[in-house]
């Protein structure tokens, strides 16, 4: 009698079944300069003018959108670059928009907040993400030349 090894996949609470559910329109706003934008800039329908249009689902991952944006920002692709997430959403209480921190991604290091979703966030439809990339040399100057080997608060290396 030859034993069968059953495995039991744990499904996320918020995981979609991405062949049958159609996917959301997400307005992405990336700056290079290590800042996110101003919050100014989002104001009566204005947004910033570096937009990336990204069709995804709620259970897409902020590892997954580092990656879809490195895809199109070549720059972004350097070991050590950090990814800063702020969500951006509309005040239900005024005619203004607010920004939350959200979370951070490091290209070639596993971070915590790696396998963090949208649906962890309460995304809504009508929310923009925005995304402050800092190259290596800026986010660690004065913490020692390489990231990797300083391990302090910092992600761990692949």
């Amino acid at each position: 009698m030859a034993a069968i090894d059953v495995v039991i996949e744990e499904k996320k609470e918020d995981s979609v079944d991405r062949q049958k559910v159609c996917p959301f329109l997400l307005r992405v706003f990336v700056s290079s300069s290590g800042q996110h934008h101003k919050i100014s800039e989002y104001h009566k329908g204005n947004t910033p003018s570096n937009e990336l249009q990204i069709y995804t689902w709620k259970d897409a991952t902020l590892h997954e959108l580092t990656q879809l944006v490195k895809e199109v920002n070549p720059e972004a692709r350097r070991k050590g670059t950090k990814f800063s997430f702020s969500l951006v959403y509309p005040d239900s209480r005024s005619p203004m928009y607010r920004m939350r921190e959200i979370g951070s991604t490091f290209t070639g290091a596993k971070g915590a907040d790696d396998l963090k979703t949208l649906g962890n966030y309460r995304i809504t439809l009508g929310d923009y993400m925005d995304i402050a990339i800092t190259p290596p040399d800026n986010w660690n100057s004065g913490r020692g030349k390489n990231y990797a080997n300083n391990f302090g608060n910092r992600p761990r290396p692949y």
